[in-house]
């Protein structure tokens, strides 16, 4: 189904707290923001799954993409959090609701989580919050969420967080090597009206 990406009124993002994590704004300006950013975006496992349009090779490009992500925020259309230890401040990842349409009320999800941080349930906590927000704060009444077919991980975070399989997209990701091969996707979603929702903490 194509959705129309249409402005909404503005929708600040708040700094979501709970599962032990803290979600922020990532910024621009901050080298530290833009150093974990680059981490994030240049790691292995990040680019054996994903397909970025716009790669980030270093810490202008990584201020770059931040800033673009800064605007789709202002423009009500996507936001992305840095995921923090509630205790430490420690980046551990990001989690970004993309793609938001208000008109038919959808958007997308999407994340990734440093090396480090890995195997202790950073994600699927992230999700969880974000989920909820996206249901309450912005009245969002469908999330998607696409993984690379073979990214295990991805589909188990999202059937722990709800998050039901629907199919598999045929051929809709472009490959990280070559832009002229794609690979299948599985589609993963979940309806504010689905059972638990409200209901994780």
């Amino acid at each position: 189904m194509a959705h129309t990406r249409e402005r909404s009124p503005s929708h600040p993002a708040p700094e979501l707290l709970g599962h032990g994590l803290r979600l922020l704004r990532w910024d621009p300006e901050s080298d530290a923001d833009a150093a974990d950013w680059l981490r994030g975006r240049s790691d292995p496992e990040f680019r054996r799954w994903n397909t970025p349009l716009k790669t980030v090779t270093d810490l202008d490009a990584a201020r770059a993409s931040l800033r673009a992500g800064a605007e789709a925020a202002a423009d009500g259309v996507g936001v992305a959090f840095r995921v923090t230890d509630a205790a430490s401040g420690t980046t551990l990842g990001n989690i970004g609701v993309h793609e938001i349409d208000h008109v038919v009320r959808v958007a997308r999800v999407g994340y990734w989580v440093l090396p480090e941080a890995r195997g202790q349930r950073v994600a699927t906590r992230a999700l969880t919050l974000v989920a909820r927000w996206a249901f309450t704060d912005l009245r969002l009444h469908r999330l998607e969420l696409g993984h690379a077919l073979g990214h295990d991980a991805s589909c188990r975070i999202a059937e722990r967080c709800g998050f039901a399989y629907e199919g598999t997209l045929r051929g809709a990701l472009p490959d990280s090597t070559t832009l002229d091969a794609f690979r299948d996707v599985h589609l993963h979603a979940r309806l504010t009206t689905d059972p638990g929702v409200g209901d994780e903490d």
